[in-house]
């Protein structure tokens, strides 16, 4: 099976949200289940059953981010030296050739995509079509609303 490609930033996300988990929400659920305890019949405590799902929804998330950063290749875009050529981790800023309107994203792996973050993954149509670019391209992305024409503007690296 094919490792999931991750930034190290997302990598680092991930390790940090997975330390809050156990470090922080751990023990807080612990001592609100063992406080819901002292208060008697566990049957109709509601506090109780409502710590116990908390508990459960964060050990599915440890789980999952575990599992997540076991199976990821991490990829350290710094070190891949591809000069104005889209790559994973590229900020590409792209001018819409139809309303001249300027839009960046960055081309990450399918665990860290986030429109609403303007992070988009390799595997997504705008990702295809974006890899192995280089600045100052021209760009066909057929989208659901119909084909779009892109200039690659710039290509950038964060560190």
């Amino acid at each position: 099976m094919r490792r999931a490609p991750l930034t190290v930033k997302g990598a680092q996300a991930l390790r940090t949200e997975l330390e809050h988990l156990k470090s922080v929400m751990r023990p807080e659920i612990i001592a609100a289940i063992a406080e819901a305890r002292a208060h008697g019949d566990l049957k109709e405590n509601a506090e109780y059953h409502a710590a116990r799902d908390q508990q459960g929804m964060t050990e599915a998330r440890i789980n999952v981010i575990e599992n997540t950063l076991s199976g990821a290749e991490i990829i350290d875009v710094s070190k891949l030296n591809p000069g104005s050529r889209v790559v994973f981790g590229a900020i590409v800023e792209l001018l819409d050739l139809d309303t001249e309107k300027s839009v960046t994203y960055q081309i990450v792996g399918d665990l860290e995509a986030d429109l609403k973050q303007r992070r988009i993954s390799v595997s997504s149509p705008v990702g295809k079509a974006l890899i192995g670019k280089s600045e100052g391209d021209e760009v066909e992305i057929v989208a659901p609303g119909g084909t779009k024409a892109y200039e690659i503007t710039s290509v950038s690296y964060e560190d």
